[in-house]
């Protein structure tokens, strides 16, 4: 147990969203070590079947640009049968030592969720800490939450989404192997696989950005299933860098996802493919400043 007193920052926060920023900027604000406990998103089945939005690693990221400086991620089926009781004995108090909790207003802890905001604060006066919760954050008239998040990705609406996330939405994942077609007719691309259980955002081309060395770089991403070659798998995303030449394998990469440009589609001819990458390539590069 640590000896210095924790903020623990309590939820799911799927997408680190304005909602979620909310929150951990309590904890980071509040004098003591700055924590979240959390679930690994692999791991929890979430209510829409939707799929969460990012993976543990792209969350931990997010995490510690918030000023987090402890995670306890566990998996859902380790925790989900203790009671409210048990889970602030046992991780609040022995595992986390807060001295301070806050949470969004839907909070739910326990086993069956049976517990919410009032035996949380009642919880926190027989152990000690206290208890903070933040108001719901409103956008534009609408409230932020990962459900709205995940709609507007499966819409293709990047931009609003990103308003909603903080920054622009983005796969963070490791470069591998494809059939590597791109390179063949002049637009290599990055492969990057979504994982099972993921939401995959609308299928589509996508202006977007890859940071390589520290720098932003334009780019031009489809997300889909390569209908014109007719690919058997899991949804990737097939990013071609504008300008840029090198070997990116095994790398983990940082894409963002900046305007949806045009549906996926097939094609009849990879030449024809070919010169749609031309044009969308053409058209990216009158989309994004950077």
């Amino acid at each position: 147990m640590n000896k210095r007193k924790s903020a623990v920052a309590l939820g799911l926060f799927d997408g680190i969203h304005l909602g979620h920023r909310a929150v951990l900027n309590i904890a980071a604000e509040s004098g003591l070590v700055p924590s979240v406990f959390t679930f690994d998103p692999e791991t929890v089945a979430v209510k829409s079947s939707l799929g969460y939005i990012y993976n543990k690693e792209e969350k931990d990221r997010l995490l510690a640009d918030c000023g987090i400086e402890q995670v306890y991620s566990v998996d859902f089926g380790d925790v989900c049968g203790l009671s409210g009781e048990e889970f602030v004995k046992n991780i609040l108090i022995d595992r986390l030592n807060a001295g301070f909790v806050c949470c969004g207003n839907d909070f739910r802890f326990g086993k069956n969720a049976s517990c919410g905001i009032a035996e949380l604060c009642e919880l926190g006066k027989k152990y000690g800490f206290d208890v903070c919760i933040a108001d719901d954050v409103m956008y534009e008239g609408e409230t932020v939450s990962s459900t709205a998040v995940r709609n507007m990705l499966l819409n293709g609406d990047t931009v609003r989404a990103g308003q909603f996330l903080g920054e622009p939405y983005t796969i963070g994942k490791e470069v591998v192997h494809g059939a590597e077609l791109g390179r063949t007719i002049g637009f290599p691309t990055i492969n990057q696989v979504f994982g099972k259980g993921q939401l995959v955002p609308k299928f589509g081309v996508y202006a977007t950005d890859v940071l390589i060395g520290g720098r932003w770089r334009r780019a031009i991403t489809n997300i889909g299933i390569k209908p014109t070659v007719n690919y058997v798998g899991i949804p990737l995303a097939e990013t071609h860098i504008i300008d840029f030449s090198g070997d990116l394998y095994g790398k983990n990469l940082r894409v963002r996802l900046l305007e949806f440009i045009r549906p996926e589609q097939k094609f009849d001819s990879v030449d024809e493919l070919k010169r749609q990458i031309a044009e969308d390539t053409e058209s990216v590069k009158h989309i994004i400043n950077i």
